[in-house]
């Protein structure tokens, strides 16, 4: 507790009276500066006597503590004169309670020993306080709460010696483990040196990480050995700890150099990755392991060195995997000099978490995914005070009795506040209508008003922190409402997010995810020719950052049909574009989501002026989610305009500006298809290829969902 851990368990036990006597003994004997609290401890609390034990409180116990100890400020209760003898049920803190923090193992061992019974060691459950513990013995409770072994679901990181160096790592630690585990299920804690060799931690640790290149003391390494032996799961990264059969070696050519591994997951199946090295490797060294592991991983070359190893240890269920490739380091890191080596990196940051996230599953942690957010009301926003008076009288007319509007996909109900007694569903959604209401950490509506120079687009804004997805909130809004309003739904999160096809969208935090209602005319020319807007929108938000003076040179590109990418290399956006044709207009939702903010598990728009102020020297300040969606609506309804006044031609050489396919070569039909160059789009928008013979086609994809270049055919003529 005098380090920040919070307390995961506190069991009961009987005492018989001998035992209590050999407690009492062995705690007089310890030297009187253990028994002072931590200077640094977050809570006051008075040393207890030696003759004395203190009455544990549970975490959610409804009695409090004055700034002397006592329960409610009043006198500290004097256990002392009651007399060892006298006291049958005697509470012993059995977790990180201070009073065991300060006792050596053997004493905790000892006062086990003596109880009167067996002692179950309880799974840990956020849901409960005391009363709750026998709940946790019920072999039908959540499972992804409750690990196999039992313990406190405590991941402890040793990273060596408080220096500065150290700090960077027990951060880089953290972040890496906290995107493939559930912190709502796990507390990651840092093990100081001086903690893991004083300290009780083997009791509520579920797995250690040791992560440090420095050499691990050897009073400590027989201490982690200790722990394996009892059970317990570690996992090395670029460590100098290592168990019998197996040494470490150092090839300093690799050190922090970016080397392809192949790494052999439980089932058997391989994974290739770009990773970055230690230096060091495994060989076979003195003592014998007790068996290979399923995980192995080596290098992609004639040697073959072993990085990754996993070894069993001890008749308990110890288990350890060994790696001297940095998994807990991003490609953003200073260690990564070149923009050759950051490429290789970022390409293979999705597979770099599904090998961490394969170890830590072998190490008996849950990577399930993690809990879908609370769905959130929407807000309704006006980006103008004109518009907030039309806006309200046309609600008022077009509402239901009970303020509703309805549509096959959601309904939305108007109140003017919201408490937390209204339910929200994804099919039923409040919308607050009191703008003053709005805040968000992740949203700044200010912003966004001042980046947004449209005539129409964008400026009724529903905004949600967490909502199913923006793609249906527009749905019962957007034939009726007058189309100078210009309908904007944008969310920090979404739970159910679309793609193309049957695909999912991924929308992590950090993600600028909007969807967009554009009325086209039919008889216009982008009304002729609709597939375009999935362009024009792919190329506005292109534009909208290479358009920022400074950021002309980010790398930011547009893929055809509908993606937004990183060079040539990854995808960090896409659109999709839903049209319905009503009468002589064409009613389209434009749905968009890219990566700003967010640099796992592939890369964003701040990733890329990071490593551009790396490699120029330059100071660009990363830029935001809601200044982004707004300067995007802006440069979207500008390029409508252009092309409604010149047609394909007025956008077309900007968009070949951006892409990525300038005599791009691809295949036709399969794999094994004839062999075609892109040449550009034709009138409508598709694509048009040089085949061998000379001739100039348009093709179009064959429907997969996975990549729309792959498998590319030849219409029919009608």
């Amino acid at each position: 507790m005098a380090n920040g851990l919070i307390p995961q368990k506190i069991v009961s036990v009987h005492l018989q009276d001998s035992a209590l006597k050999e407690l009492k003994g062995q705690a007089s004997d310890l030297p009187a500066q253990l028994l002072q609290p931590d200077p640094e401890s977050c809570i006051e609390r008075n040393p207890p006597e030696p003759d004395t034990m203190e009455d544990p409180q549970s975490p959610g116990s409804a009695s409090t503590r004055g700034p002397g100890g006592a329960p409610g400020g009043s006198e500290p209760a004097m256990d002392g004169d009651r007399g060892v003898g006298s006291v049958e049920h005697c509470p012993l803190h059995l977790s990180s309670c201070h009073e065991c923090l300060e006792l050596e193992n053997s004493t905790i061992e000892s006062v086990r020993f003596a109880s009167a019974e067996n002692i179950p060691d309880l799974p840990y459950d956020y849901s409960s306080g005391l009363e709750g513990l026998a709940d946790d013995l019920r072999p039908e409770r959540d499972e992804r709460r409750v690990n196999v072994m039992g313990k406190a679901p405590n991941i402890l990181l040793y990273v060596g010696s408080d220096s500065r160096d150290g700090q960077d790592r027990l951060q880089q630690v953290r972040s890496a483990l906290a995107d493939c585990v559930d912190t709502d299920c796990y507390t990651l804690y840092h093990l100081p040196p001086e903690n893991a060799l004083r300290d009780p931690w083997p009791d509520n640790c579920l797995l250690l990480v040791i992560a440090t290149g420095e050499p691990v003391p050897e009073d400590l390494s027989r201490r982690f050995m200790a722990y394996l032996s009892q059970g317990g799961k570690v996992l090395a990264l670029a460590s100098s700890f290592t168990l019998p059969g197996f040494r470490v070696t150092s090839k300093s050519p690799l050190q922090d150099t970016v080397q392809s591994l192949v790494f052999c997951k439980a089932d058997g199946s391989l994974l290739r990755l770009s990773i970055l090295s230690s230096g060091c490797v495994y060989e076979e060294g003195p003592g014998e392991p007790l068996g290979p592991g399923k995980l192995h991983g080596h290098l992609d070359s004639e040697d073959g060195d072993r990085l990754v190893v996993q070894v069993p240890f001890g008749i308990h269920g110890g288990e350890a995997v060994l790696c001297q490739v940095h998994l807990e380091l991003p490609p953003s890191s200073p260690v990564v000099q070149t923009q050759e080596d950051f490429n290789l990196l970022k390409s293979s940051n999705f597979r770099r978490y599904e090998v961490l996230t394969e170890i830590l599953t072998t190490l008996g942690l849950s990577c399930d995914a993690k809990q879908a957010p609370a769905l959130t009301p929407l807000y309704l926003l006006t980006a103008t005070e004109e518009i907030r008076g039309p806006l309200v009288q046309w609600l008022g007319k077009h509402v239901d009795p009970e303020g509703v509007i309805r549509s096959s996909k959601v309904s939305l109900k108007f109140i003017s506040s919201y408490t937390s007694e209204i339910e929200i569903t994804p099919s039923a959604i409040p919308v607050v209508t009191d703008t003053e209401s709005c805040s968000s950490e992740n949203f700044d509506f200010e912003i966004y008003r001042q980046n947004l120079k449209t005539k129409k687009l964008g400026k009724v804004i529903l905004f949600a922190e967490v909502t199913p997805t923006t793609m249906n909130l527009l749905d019962g809004l957007m034939f009726e409402m007058p189309q100078e309003m210009g309908l904007i739904a944008i969310a920090v999160r979404q739970t159910q997010g679309k793609g193309r096809g049957k695909n999912a969208w991924l929308s992590p935090l950090g993600c600028a995810l909007s969807t967009l209602l554009v009325c086209i005319p039919l008889r216009s020319p982008l009304g002729q020719r609709i597939p375009f807007v999935q362009h024009l929108m792919s190329l506005a938000v292109v534009e909208a950052v290479r358009s920022i003076p400074g950021y002309q040179d980010i790398n930011l590109r547009v893929k055809w049909p509908n993606d937004i990418y990183y060079s040539d290399l990854m995808k960090l956006g896409g659109v999709l574009v839903n049209s319905t044709l009503m009468g002589e207009t064409f009613y389209i939702l434009i749905g968009c989501g890219f990566n700003v903010t967010n640099s796992n598990p592939t890369i964003c728009i701040n990733d890329l002026i990071t490593e551009y102020n790396k490699e120029h020297g330059a100071e660009l300040q990363p830029l935001r989610a809601d200044c982004l969606i707004a300067r995007t609506v802006t440069v979207l309804e500008k390029l409508i305009d252009v092309f409604q006044d010149q047609g394909p031609n007025g956008v077309l050489p900007l968009y070949y500006k951006y892409w990525v396919h300038s005599a791009q070569q691809v295949r036709l039909g399969s794999a094994e298809g004839p062999q075609v160059w892109i040449a550009g789009l034709d009138d409508s928008g598709f694509l048009l290829v040089h085949q061998e013979d000379g001739d100039v086609v348009t093709v179009h994809p064959d429907g997969n969902s996975f990549d729309m270049l792959r498998n590319l055919i030849v219409p029919k003529q009608q």
